[in-house]
């Protein structure tokens, strides 16, 4: 009932978001008669506020164009390899008229990043993928909302990502000979789990297994969360945080731990923080810092994406 109540309570904000966007335009706007209030920056900003906290937040696109290789500017194209239920397998293909430079490109290894399932998409990994660009062939896992898959193409267990993550390793492998691996933070274990049995089968494994901020053994630094884990029952989690996909989406009836929950955690550990940037964002509007406006838009359009 929660993921219903919560979809329900989005539906009916979203005309007073729009409202309130509307609004922010008006008062911004000094043509305007509203916007010669003498409070009208003010009354702009609150409304502008307004609107970002209580908008829908869509996917990011990753948005890379272009990278700088040695001082030669490579164009970027962007697009699917491999296509499964749950997740793309993306490449940056690099392109240049600089035979130097592309003979350079044709000789860098290829890696194959792996980003978390754990909330935000694969696009908040977007500087890493920008700098590895620079002297590796890039492909990165691009995780699906699991609301969008039908319930027919079945479950995603622990196993199905590992055995995503070995398929993707293959891929990549036939096309280079090999290739390195890089995990952030979540995927560190199924990919610890995929190249360990790669190994015991006697398979090609990665030329390096690169494993960041990832909870190998959680036991050795215990957090809260490791807190929680350990106090809860599994059938705790299944009755306090899975709930069924609303009737709207593709995979409606699918059980899913929705993201808004995962947000609503990441935002409960630190809420003074992000209480004193959106206040700090508001005084920015009425300041005209434009600037330090754009990059508070640009890193919550990413944060509050999941």
């Amino acid at each position: 009932m929660l993921y219903k109540f919560y979809e329900a309570q989005r539906s009916l904000m979203e005309p007073f978001t729009d409202l309130a966007q509307s609004a922010a335009k008006v008062y911004g706007n000094p043509l305007s008669v509203f916007g010669q209030h003498p409070l009208a920056q003010r009354i702009s900003a609150g409304y502008d506020l307004m609107h970002r906290l209580g908008k829908d937040y869509e996917k990011p696109e990753f948005g890379l164009r272009t990278v700088d290789v040695d001082g030669v500017e490579v164009a970027i194209h962007e697009r699917i390899e491999l296509k499964k239920p749950f997740c793309e397998l993306r490449r940056f293909k690099r392109f240049t008229d600089d035979q130097g430079t592309l003979t350079k490109l044709k000789d860098q290894p290829a890696v194959l990043i792996v980003a978390p399932l754990s909330g935000h998409y694969a696009t908040l990994l977007r500087d890493t993928v920008k700098t590895m660009l620079k002297d590796h062939k890039v492909y990165i896992t691009d995780w699906t909302n699991a609301r969008l898959v039908p319930t027919s193409e079945g479950g995603f267990s622990l196993d199905d990502y590992i055995n995503y993550v070995q398929e993707f390793i293959r891929h990549v492998q036939s096309r280079y000979g090999n290739c390195h691996v890089m995990s952030v933070c979540q995927p560190t274990v199924p990919v610890l789990a995929a190249v360990s049995l790669m190994a015991s089968r006697g398979e090609l494994t990665p030329l390096s297994m690169v494993m960041m901020g990832g909870p190998i053994d959680a036991r050795l630094s215990p957090t809260a969360v490791n807190n929680l884990a350990m106090n809860k029952s599994i059938e705790w989690f299944e009755h306090n945080v899975i709930y069924r996909v609303p009737t709207r989406f593709p995979g409606a009836g699918r059980k899913v731990y929705p993201g808004f929950l995962q947000h609503s955690g990441f935002v409960a550990m630190n809420p003074s923080n992000h209480a004193r940037s959106h206040y700090d964002y508001f005084k920015d509007l009425i300041k005209g810092d434009d600037a330090s406006a754009d990059a508070h838009r640009k890193f919550y359009d990413e944060y509050n994406a999941v």
